[in-house]
Order: C-alpha cells, then sequence, then structure tokens
C-alpha cells in the first residue's frame, strides 16, 4: 500500500470522528426503525452501523499505542499498531456486519415477515444518506492531498496509512448498503412480497464481506512491511547519492515500520582516498542528509562497500 509523509494520524482525526458520530447517530436511528417496521434491511443496517462505530474506536486506539515510544522489546517502536487494529476492523466488519446481514437475510427470505410502517424505514433511510454521505465527503475532503493525482484504487491499494483507505471502504459500503436496503423494502412494498427485504439485506451482506476481504489484503501486506514507495526510493538514492565522499549508491532496501516512520539500509560506495575517520564523517553526513530529504527516513543504517568487480 504510498502516501509517505502525509501518514500521520493526527489529520485524519476529524475524518473519524466525523464517521464515529454519524455510525452511531445512523444506529440508533435504524434500530428504533427495525423495532417499528420489522424490516431485516434495517436491522442489518443498525448492526452494520454499530460495526462502522467500534472500527472508527479501534482505528483511533491504534493511532495512539502507535505513538509509544520504543522499548528494548520493541526497538524499532510501536508504529505498526495502526496496521494492526485496521486489520481487525477488517475482522470486525466481516464477522459483525458481513456475517450477520447474511444469517439475517437467509432468515427472511426462509421465513418472510411483512413490513409495517415502511414510510418510517423510508425516512430513516433518507436521513441515514445524508449522514453517510456527509461522512464520505469528509473521508474525500481528508483523503485527496494525500492522493495526489492516483485513482481512488489505485489510492487504497497503495496508501500506506490504514485510517482513511479504511474510512473510505466503509462510508462508501455504507451508502451502497442503504441503497441495497431502500431498494429491497421499496420492492417488498410495491410487490407485497417481503421476500425482496430479505434479498436486500443478503446483498448488504454479500458487500460487506466482499470489503471486509479487500481490507483484509491490504492491511496483511502492510503488516508484513511494504518497502516505499519508487518514488521514495528514488528520493532516499538522490539524497544519498549526492552527500560529499559518495562515489555511487550500491543498493538500498526500505521498510515501513508505520505509515510515516521508514527503516533504511543501504549499501554505498565512498571515495578510496577516505581514511577511517574521515569514512566515519562521510557516513554521519549521509545519514544527516538522508533525515533532512526525507523525514520519515526514521532508522538509517548504511554500509560502506565496493561493486564485486572492483
Amino acid at each position: 500500500m504510498s502516501d509517505e509523509g502525509g501518514g500521520g494520524h493526527g489529520e485524519t482525526t476529524g475524518a473519524i470522528a466525523a464517521a464515529f458520530l454519524a455510525n452511531l447517530g445512523i444506529a440508533i436511528a435504524k434500530f428504533v426503525g427495525f423495532l417499528i417496521t420489522g424490516s431485516s434491511a434495517l436491522l442489518a443496517e443498525s448492526i452494520h452501523s454499530v460495526a462502522d462505530a467500534s472500527n472508527q474506536g479501534l482505528l483511533v486506539l491504534g493511532g495512539r499505542r502507535a505513538r509509544r515510544e520504543p522499548t528494548p522489546l520493541h526497538p524499532f517502536g510501536y508504529g505498526r499498531s495502526r496496521y494492526f487494529w485496521a486489520f481487525v476492523v477488517a475482522v470486525v466488519l466481516f464477522s459483525l456486519g458481513g456475517l450477520f446481514s447474511l444469517y439475517e437475510g437467509y432468515h427472511k427470505i426462509t421465513e418472510p415477515e411483512e413490513i409495517t410502517s415502511p414510510a418510517v424505514a423510508f425516512a430513516i433511510f433518507g436521513v441515514a444518506i445524508v449522514f453517510e454521505a456527509v461522512a464520505l465527503r469528509t473521508a474525500v475532503r481528508h483523503a485527496t492531498p494525500q492522493r495526489r493525482g492516483r485513482s481512488w484504487v489505485d489510492y487504497v491499494r497503495t496508501s500506506r496509512s490504514p485510517e482513511l483507505p479504511v474510512l473510505l471502504l466503509e462510508d462508501s459500503g455504507a451508502l451502497i448498503g442503504l441503497i441495497f436496503a431502500t431498494a429491497g423494502v421499496a420492492l417488498a412494498i410495491v410487490t407485497g412480497n417481503p421476500i425482496f427485504d430479505g434479498l436486500g439485506t443478503l446483498a448488504i451482506g454479500v458487500l460487506l464481506v466482499a470489503i471486509a476481504i479487500v481490507l483484509a489484503i491490504e492491511m496483511k501486506s502492510l503488516l508484513m512491511g511494504e518497502a516505499a514507495s519508487p518514488e521514495m526510493i528514488q528520493r532516499i538514492e538522490a539524497e544519498l547519492g549526492q552527500s560529499p565522499g559518495v562515489r555511487r549508491v550500491i543498493n538500498v532496501l526500505t521498510q515501513h515500520l508505520g505509515p510515516a516512520e521508514l527503516l533504511v539500509a543501504a549499501k554505498l560506495e565512498f571515495e578510496k582516498s577516505l581514511s577511517m575517520a574521515e569514512l566515519a564523517g562521510a557516513i554521519n553526513g549521509c545519514e544527516a542528509r538522508l533525515r533532512a530529504g526525507v523525514p520519515i527516513a526514521r532508522f538509517v543504517y548504511l554500509e560502506p562497500d565496493l561493486l564485486a568487480h572492483e
């Protein structure tokens, strides 16, 4: 997943707070609507909103734990906590949201029940769509500066910051799920066949499971450790190659320890005329130049070497 330099947790707080408040209020409204109407789509959507609200709490927890200082047991810090809790979000979305919706949809198809007070259901759907649209718009506004011309699909797939891609997928899924729920209830009312309510609920379940799988795949990749983007690696090589005393950059390896924390290991060929003291000074100069030019390069390890044929 690449937005180096834009992976701080602070800029996502507004988007997370907006999504949390929207989902909490919507969950309450949807559940009250379910009690009045008996619509399985409303019940599935209320559970979906509860799952989303809990997920926002998990994202905040991950951000806080990532800020802990390194310890002897975790000398590179806790930056990957953000990836771990984002992975838990995928698990929660899959189990609490997706699987419950699939079960409820199957139940309503095999044992259909009439929908009462459909006007209440449509009113709640309308209000929920407005709130979810506002939450999605907030996430889009925060993500746009980091996207830097990439398509939204590429942004989600290449971002090293987990929170905004999670919010974008969740909020988009919530809006599409509301459309499924509205269509299911509308068809059930128009046709007089409540099975359409169950079909709408099944569609919500399939949607949530698909989103959860995408999130799990992306977060798994980040947890395993992803390299910096090709553009970032070029910047690193340029900074090292232009450092005094360096003849050439032999090899550079990188790994993200968090969205804004990068481990850099490089082999460099230095001028052969350098004394041991001068070589040590050149290495220190390389580190200082790299940290100034690439601030997220938190851990830097440089090794002097020669090309094999030399």
